[in-house]
């Protein structure tokens, strides 16, 4: 029978497991005596190993990509024109600032992990295998379609394979299909990779290794999942309009030098100043800062931040899809009341129950029953004298009990109707029993039926015990107080659409739940009314991975900013995929790589409090950005309106690189400032940003016009002295429009972290004692240098008022609003 596998095999993984077995065996080209080891190497050179292939990335590659983008371009324009310039103090800072963003960016993100590498890891290291008809144990990576392997209890099954023949065996898949219960699986059904075997043992034919198996599909949708992350795209956004206007200032400018006959080396060396100011050099660092003392505070919180911009989609997030088994749910089974015959009370069939379960079987059926005694001595004085555990076939456990009263009797467990049909009772509480197994299902639990034989051995039916995934403690009020913060929860589970429902009710969710099995195949396009049901659910039943890929998928594509929670290798790829994947207390390790946040305490109320705090710092980049643009307009059109008007540099090239260390020293405190949140999901509103910004940006040159004005042509000050004060003017007029755009409201709605107050007040006396003194610089003197902050001042509280007018045009909701945020949200310093 040794023979090639036909080729198509590896894309016929969906016939495999539904063939009939000797069709199956006939394309396989192998029996239950399993392989020899001569095919089996042919086919592991064929088919490779029975491992996931990991797609690796040059480390090199990655870090030059940093050098990549319109902002890195505009730096790296700078560090050629400081060179051709011979600026070489500009070209060293320009270059250390180049190199500082870029390793700063890379380590962050290396130090996310690798989704594919954790899941590679779960596969089993080895495997009992019959090769040339004897039984031996290689590593599972050496697996190839056709061999025959051996699974017995605790098992972890190495590859996609079927079950030939013997007795049912119970499978454990809630690390991939979310399921909360063992799975029964019969011979001649499948058995994927990755799930566990909780009893039985068994032969099974393998029909599909490594990238091939149901696992390895997951593996491949991690792999699939990249997107540019909203942060991403809002600072290349912010790059592309200064590039913009740098571009046509400076194009504007050099026409005119051409056109007036200057010397090449002076019109180099404007570009080189005007290029310098209009680069926000230290914007990605500073917003990498912000993000990172962010990631720390949530770090404090138990949740750890894998990935920095996630701080930034979590703030933004609307829907959070949340993992029904062990996010929502304690992923514990949980006794219910019973339902109790005629004569029998709740507690005497909770202890029958006990009796039949076994307290060292890692059971989770008898974990329930045993935890469901109220009193934990209740077995005391019951010996058992023999047990009899559960049986698949029988579908019962059975157990001989001596009573303290040295009396012996039997009792048992299992499913109602196989209990009933023990049961010499039978007839008079059989349509009970039904009824109250009907009313359990409806209401999504799963029943025990319970018996007792005394003397003569005649079994009587004593009731039937309820069993259900409990909801986590708060998960309810959790879920209420993301929903009052505009962020809409959707349960997503594997389990029966009855259990969905309950628990969805439970939770206060609602109990509009899509089956997901009627999805079809997530790579085809889906119509616009399953679009529309799948964002208008409030959660989704027997689902798969690739169902929970393409619910992310398509509340992504319909404009929603999309979280979710998960702690199995089920959710790897819808975490990758979601803009904030989100792993839960006790997730496993795939599911850790795969999140862009882990959380250490179980519990959803870690998440509000991370959403709490990543809209506090989202607020706080989003004033940096304004203030950023602000500064970087004020700059430019002062410079390019001089120099076209009046022929005159009105700063040095030392004046700006000064300017611009100064400036954003002092911005980086802006991390730990007080700022308040918004009680609904934030996003880059790049109309209200770069209006606000342009408008601060033009009122900065009018200001800075109207002393160059005094200077110039009322006190006759000569051009290097004029030239110091347009630089005191330029450095304390941009460290006030910081506490400008900070706040929504008035300047002083919101009080200023000691952190950020203390840095603006050190690098604008270093300014001023530069300007004074006249270190690189005509030296201005303490009259000349007081005027400035007076006129600065006058400035400020005149810009904050026009400020105000342009958030009423151009957000009217948030500038009416800004006065009862402030008094509504809490100020948020940063503790730490």
């Amino acid at each position: 029978m040794e023979r090639d596998v036909d080729q198509p095999l590896a894309g016929a993984q969906e016939d495999l497991k539904s063939l009939a077995m000797e069709d199956l065996q006939r394309k396989l080209a192998s029996s239950p005596a399993g392989l020899g080891q001569i095919e089996a190497s042919k086919r592991l050179a064929q088919y490779g190993p029975n491992e996931i292939e990991e797609k690796q990335t040059n480390a090199l590659l990655a870090f030059l990509m940093y050098f990549w983008g319109p902002i890195p371009w505009m730096i790296e324009a700078a560090v050629v024109l400081s060179a051709l310039a011979r600026h070489w103090p500009d070209f060293g800072i320009i270059l250390v600032l180049l190199l500082s963003n870029a390793v700063v960016g890379f380590w962050e993100e290396h130090q996310a992990g690798n989704a594919i590498a954790a899941l590679k890891a779960k596969l089993a290291l080895k495997s009992q295998v019959k090769r040339d008809g004897k039984w031996s144990s290689l590593a599972a990576r050496e697996l190839v379609p056709g061999d025959v392997i051996h699974l017995r209890l605790g098992d972890i099954v190495p590859a996609d394979a079927r079950l030939l023949d013997g007795d049912p065996i119970e499978v454990d898949q809630s690390a991939l299909t979310g399921e909360s219960l063992p799975a029964t699986r019969e011979p001649g059904e499948a058995v994927y990779s990755g799930s566990i075997v909780r009893q039985g043992e068994i032969d099974a034919l393998v029909y599909g290794t490594g990238a091939r198996t149901y696992f390895g599909k997951t593996a491949q949708l991690v792999q699939a999942a990249h997107h540019v992350s909203h942060f991403q795209r809002a600072v290349l956004r912010i790059g592309n309009y200064l590039i913009v206007l740098a571009a046509v200032l400076v194009a504007v400018i050099i026409a005119l030098a051409i056109y007036r006959g200057d010397p090449l080396l002076t019109t180099l060396q404007f570009a080189l100043v005007l290029t310098v100011a209009a680069i926000p050099v230290a914007m990605p660092t500073v917003l990498s800062v912000t993000m990172a003392v962010g990631a720390r505070l949530l770090a404090r919180r138990e949740a750890i931040v894998t990935r920095l911009a996630a701080i930034e989609e979590l703030a933004g997030v609307d829907i959070l899809c949340a993992d029904k088994t062990g996010t929502l749910t304690q992923n514990k089974l949980t006794l219910g009341d019973p339902f109790c015959v005629a004569g029998v009370s709740p507690e005497q069939v909770i202890l029958n129950g006990a009796l039949a379960s076994r307290a060292d079987n890692d059971d989770t059926i008898d974990q329930a029953v045993l935890g469901g005694l109220k009193d934990a001595h209740a077995l005391q004085g019951y010996r058992v004298t023999h047990f009899q555990p559960f049986d698949p076939v029988h579908k019962r456990t059975e157990a001989a009990i001596a009573g303290p009263d040295a009396q012996s009797f039997k009792v048992t467990k299992g499913a109602p109707q196989v209990i009933l049909a023990l049961s010499e009772n039978a007839g008079q509480v059989a349509a009970a029993v039904d009824e109250a197994v009907n009313e359990f299902a409806r209401r999504g639990f799963r029943s025990l039926g319970v018996a007792r034989s005394d003397g003569q051995g005649a079994w009587q039916f004593l009731g039937v015990l309820p069993m259900f995934d409990p909801p986590r403690e708060q998960a309810r009020e959790t879920i209420a107080t993301a929903r009052q913060m505009g962020v809409q929860v959707k349960m997503v589970t594997g389990d029966q659409l009855a259990i969905a429902r309950e628990t969805a009710a439970k939770l206060g969710l609602g109990t509009h739940i899509l089956d997901a099995s009627g999805f079809g195949d997530a790579k085809h396009q889906q119509s616009d009314a399953l679009a529309q049901s799948i964002e208008q659910a409030d959660g989704f039943a027997q689902v798969f991975p690739e169902h929970k890929f393409h619910i992310v998928d398509v509340l992504q594509q319909r404009g929603h900013i999309t979280g979710m929670t998960g702690d199995g290798v089920n959710d790897a790829p819808a975490l990758k995929k979601a803009d904030c994947g989100i792993a839960v207390s006790g997730a496993t390790d795939a599911a850790r790589a795969a999140a862009s946040i882990v959380l250490m305490t179980p519990g959803l109320s870690v998440i509000i409090d991370g959403i709490q705090e990543s809209r506090k710092i989202f607020q706080r980049m989003s004033n940096y950005a304004i203030y950023r643009i602000a500064e970087t307009l004020r700059v430019l059109l002062f410079m390019t309106l001089a120099i076209l008007i009046f022929n005159f540099y009105p700063l040095t090239a030392v004046m700006i690189v000064m300017l611009a260390l100064l400036n954003d020293g002092a911005i980086l405190s802006i991390a730990y400032d007080n700022v308040r949140y918004k009680n609904q999901p934030e996003a880059w509103n790049m109309r209200v940003v770069l209006g606000i910004a342009t408008v601060l940006g033009v009122i900065g040159p009018i200001a800075a016009f109207g002393l160059f004005y005094l200077g110039d042509r009322v006190y006759h000050l000569d051009r290097p002295h004029v030239q110091t004060l347009m630089y005191l003017l330029l450095s304390v007029a941009g460290h006030l429009t910081i506490f400008l755009t900070r706040t929504r409201g008035p300047f002083w709605s919101t009080r200023p972290a000691p952190i950020l107050l203390l840095a603006v007040l050190g690098t604008q006396l270093a300014a001023t004692l530069i300007a004074v003194y006249g270190l690189f610089m005509a030296p201005l003197g303490w009259a000349w240098a007081l005027a400035v902050w007076g006129y600065a001042l006058l400035w400020f509280l005149i810009s904050d008022r026009v400020k105000l007018l342009a958030y009423r045009i151009l957000d009217p909701a948030a500038g009416d609003a800004a006065g009862n945020e402030a008094r509504l949200m809490p100020q948020s310093p940063p503790r730490g």
